[in-house]
């Protein structure tokens, strides 16, 4: 059978192979399942990403409103990462880490822009060339929106983006035929806004439903000989928050937290309440109690999806010889400090969920049920998945396999840099590190900083940068800071020092195919 450019259709024939219910946007050379599987002594891999699920929406984290009993499951029969970080805490950004393993100044995005085109490494490459079988359901927000970066196939939701003429996802050609002449997006939120409301069209129709349907439809189907990489990554809870009716009402009467608010964040607390895609504002309790009822109806949604898939993964044989990791782009303020939507330093931004189970014979004595403090960063997924290959990683690559801290290896990174370019106004500009205990952030607008103690105030509400029984600490995170930008040149580190940058830049000059230029001064 002849290759075909990515995003053309195959035959019915080759549909015949794997009945997705869908056309299938063919990345290489196209799926040909043979007609009897050959065992592997490989596991399979099943990556499950929800997209801005922060990580205190879980039962695991101790969340004791949120109904998520799959994803619980996999933390109890696995390990739960209590201090994961996703580095810069908006969408694009967050994939260039999952695909390459790097850092943000590495992988070349230090704000929102466009994943590059191709990198040295790419994870779905890597595993493809050691003999997996590559597939991707659900959203990847690459560009251009059909680069495959190494995966067979491509099954996308793209949450109404078409970057390029003529794209259409997946997702929306099927609701097309399933759905004729109706509005997928009849329910009438915005993609980035705080208000919420039930799903108006029937459930199925749903992209979290559809997703979840494409997920089964494919393990249910694959009898392929060698192991598949399967990423299955959701469109929510990011915004709009419309889960379908029965999960909005399930969560009418729940004893859903406040917003946390600092009293540093008072500067944020005016806002228009027009606006449905304000990044800040006060708007009562009301907006946020109704705002996390949708955002908390989309957690559940989706994680009955992720049942549905472990049920089909259990009924096909293939559970215990699958590494299962679930995680997530980033978090979602939902009206902490007065906030709303990401990309800030702050823990219901920046830290996201984590949960690893893995066959027995990856790590034999590695306990089940483990809740690990380590700082870990989405940069460490590809080691993960390259481990339980059996591919050697790159020296290249600054992640390292969440398998180590299982087995209860030493010699783990001591704290995790975080940073994000100029977002939404230029106050919201930062770079920040943390060990899980503590965390530091300096403002790149004026060179301000704050310093929170995680343990004794995990909702960041008591800045310490000012208490001078705390300045050793902040001096010490200060020279820490220092330490990890001076890399980068003198428009970040000069004479020692932090440098204040009131100005915009979203690459780095690693950035592949990016048109901006090291600095002069910079040491790469």
């Amino acid at each position: 059978m002849p290759d075909r450019k990515a995003g053309t259709a195959l035959t019915r024939r080759e549909l015949l192979g794997l009945s997705l219910g869908a056309t299938i946007a063919l990345a290489g050379p196209p799926a040909v399942f043979p007609a009897a599987p050959a065992s592997s002594p490989r596991p399979n891999i099943l990556f499950l990403m929800g997209d801005q699920h922060r990580a205190d929406c879980l039962g695991a984290d101790g969340n004791r409103a949120i109904r998520t009993p799959h994803l619980d499951a996999i933390a109890r029969e696995g390990i739960l990462f209590r201090r994961a970080y996703s580095s810069t805490p908006t969408c694009t950004p967050a994939r260039a880490a999952l695909l390459t393993g790097l850092s943000p100044w590495h992988h070349g995005m230090i704000a929102y822009g466009r994943v590059g085109e191709r990198y040295a490494f790419e994870k779905p490459r890597a595993l493809r060339e050691a003999g997996y079988y590559a597939m991707v359901i659900g959203k990847c927000h690459f560009h251009p929106q059909r680069a495959a970066h190494g995966y067979h196939a491509m099954l996308l939701d793209e949450s109404k983006r078409a970057e390029e003429p003529g794209f259409v996802s997946e997702y929306r050609a099927w609701f097309d035929k399933q759905a004729p002449g109706r509005d997928p997006y009849a329910t009438g939120l915005s993609f980035n806004g705080y208000r919420a409301k039930p799903y108006v069209l029937p459930e199925e129709l749903h992209p979290t439903r559809w997703t979840g349907d494409r997920a089964v439809e494919f393990l249910e189907n694959y009898n392929r000989a060698e192991p598949f990489f399967l990423k299955v990554s959701f469109a929510r809870p990011h915004s709009p928050y419309d889960p379908p009716q029965r999960l909005f009402d399930a969560y009418a009467g729940a004893d859903l937290p406040d917003a946390v608010v600092g009293r540093w964040a008072a500067k944020f607390a005016p806002g228009d309440p027009s606006n449905e895609d304000s990044w800040h504002g006060e708007f009562g309790a009301a907006v946020v109690r109704r705002a996390r009822q949708g955002y908390y109806g989309s957690v559940t949604f989706l994680d009955e999806q992720i049942g549905r898939i472990l049920d089909a993964l259990r009924r096909s044989g293939r559970l215990d010889n699958t590494l299962i990791l679930y995680t997530s782009d980033h978090g979602d303020m939902t009206g902490d400090h007065h906030l709303w939507r990401k990309s800030y330093p702050y823990e219901s931004s920046a830290r996201i969920p984590m949960l690893v189970r893995w066959p027995a014979a990856l790590a034999p004595h590695a306990a089940r049920g483990q809740v690990a403090d380590a700082p870990v960063e989405l940069r460490d997924v590809p080691p993960t998945f390259l481990e339980a290959a059996g591919v050697r990683a790159p020296e290249s690559l600054d992640g390292r396999s969440l398998l180590a801290v299982a087995r209860g290896e030493s010699g783990w990174r001591p704290w995790i840099d975080l940073e994000h370019g100029l977002c939404y106004d230029k106050v919201n500009h930062w770079n920040a590190l943390t060990d899980g205990r503590e965390k530091y952030i300096f403002h790149a607008l004026d060179g301000a900083e704050q310093l929170f103690e995680l343990r004794e105030d995990p909702g960041e509400r008591n800045d310490l940068a000012g208490d001078g029984s705390r300045a050793a600490r902040l001096r010490e995170w200060r020279e820490r800071m220092v330490g990890h930008l001076a890399e980068r040149g003198e428009r970040f580190v000069k004479n020692g020092r932090l440098v204040a940058r009131p100005g915009q830049m979203i690459y780095s000059p690693h950035h592949p195919g990016c048109s901006c230029h090291p600095p002069q001064t910079a040491r790469l």
